[in-house]
């Protein structure tokens, strides 16, 4: 009698421990992706103490259906930013306002990522420095300058991101301050600084990152002030059309 007692008291204590294991899980809500582009779906989610199959932790998919698409890389030729004044001149005249989400130049005031006039270049987030003919910033964009090439760049740091504001823009004005060196007598050449990435946020909430190459129509080789015309950039840029993903 007393054996019998004893078995079904260690068969008691072996079912306690493995409840108590079983306790220790702490189980998580996972949403199911379906197309496998890594965001999940809120409508269909699943408790469990690791992930199933199919499943991610996150539920930013707004269309389970569809994967990621592909990055989109172009070029951009000869994008004019035209400016007046400036040598102790007041300064203005229209920006240039560019898309990234259509890789296109827009005249819409409100839906523009970046801007140029001259070697100026503005995000669509932040406020206005109030300088003529500056557009009102209307959208969430932010930017930050990246050192490497473009193919160091795989990713987005967030933390970095910056808006313009009264007395600082997102991407620095001035020679060796961001994006170009200025020459200086006798050459008076703007040339794009080497390892100088641009890293946008859109004011869609996307990513993208851009590689100046030249401030000058057609793209010179060796550029000549004097000879060719300046104020027209040449850039690559890499744009990631997926939300909420910051690699590229």
């Amino acid at each position: 009698m007393k054996r019998g007692f004893y078995l079904l008291l260690t068969f008691s204590l072996i079912i306690a421990s493995c409840s108590s294991d079983d306790d220790s899980c702490a189980e998580t809500v996972f949403f199911e992706d379906a197309d496998g582009d890594g965001l999940g779906n809120a409508e269909t989610s699943q408790l469990a103490c690791t992930a199933p199959d199919a499943f991610v932790s996150n539920s930013d998919d707004n269309d389970d259906t569809q994967a990621l698409a592909n990055l989109v890389s172009e070029t951009t030729n000869n994008l004019p930013a035209p400016q007046e004044g400036g040598q102790g001149q007041p300064i203005s005249g229209e920006f240039t306002l560019f898309d990234l989400d259509t890789g296109e130049i827009t005249t819409d005031a409100n839906d523009w990522d970046i801007a140029f006039r001259a070697t100026t270049i503005i995000v669509n987030g932040g406020v206005s420095q109030g300088t003529t003919d500056e557009p009102s910033r209307t959208g969430n964009a932010a930017a930050y300058i990246a050192t490497g090439t473009m193919s160091d760049i795989t990713s987005v740091n967030t933390s970095l991101f910056v808006q313009d504001a009264t007395d600082a823009l997102a991407i620095p004005s001035g020679s060796d301050e961001g994006w170009y060196n200025y020459s200086g007598s006798p050459l008076f050449l703007i040339t794009p600084l080497p390892g100088k990435i641009l890293v946008i946020r859109t004011s869609e909430g996307k990513y993208a990152k851009i590689e100046i190459l030249s401030y000058y129509k057609d793209a010179p080789t060796s550029p000549d002030a004097f000879v060719n015309e300046s104020r027209f950039f040449t850039f690559n840029y890499v744009y990631q059309p997926n939300n909420n993903i910051t690699t590229f």
